[in-house]
């Protein structure tokens, strides 16, 4: 059984866009410390400004919770995001796996995300996506 906050959680990142990123406080603490593969930021002001900033570039990101494990005050949740950006994958859809790890007591305190940053970004950048996709190739020969 999910805890409120983690049900909470995972309703505020089906809505979340660039509009109601003051939402955010709802679920996090105001201490909240969040990693991922770009950044690293603490407070909820810093967590606000980070993804403001991500979400501008975005036309569309959405995210689908696909799994979720929850015991003692921690949870892992497995997710699938799909995004559009204008600039990466000639504005089409890009779908990438990640999880998180969440702790909690009665907010989230801790936040961090784990993505392959290939496939979230750098194979879909012009000349560099090329690049990477030949060395992946070379390297499971």
């Amino acid at each position: 059984m999910k805890s409120t906050i983690i049900n909470e959680f995972v309703a505020l990142y089906q809505q979340l866009n660039k509009d109601n990123l003051v939402r955010l406080a709802e679920v996090y603490d105001a201490d909240i410390e969040f990693i991922d593969a770009l950044h690293h930021v603490q407070g909820l002001g810093q967590l606000e400004h980070y993804f403001a900033g991500l979400y501008q570039s975005l036309s569309q990101c959405h995210f689908a919770i696909e799994q979720v494990i929850e015991q003692d005050g921690q949870a892992s949740l497995f997710w699938l995001m799909t995004y559009c950006h204008p600039k990466l994958n000639g504005g089409k859809p890009v779908r990438v796996n990640g999880a998180s790890h969440l702790k909690f007591n009665e907010k989230i305190y801790y936040h961090r995300d784990y993505v392959d940053l290939g496939e979230m970004l750098y194979e879909h950048i012009p000349l560099l996506g090329s690049c990477i996709r030949q060395v992946k190739r070379r390297a499971t020969r």
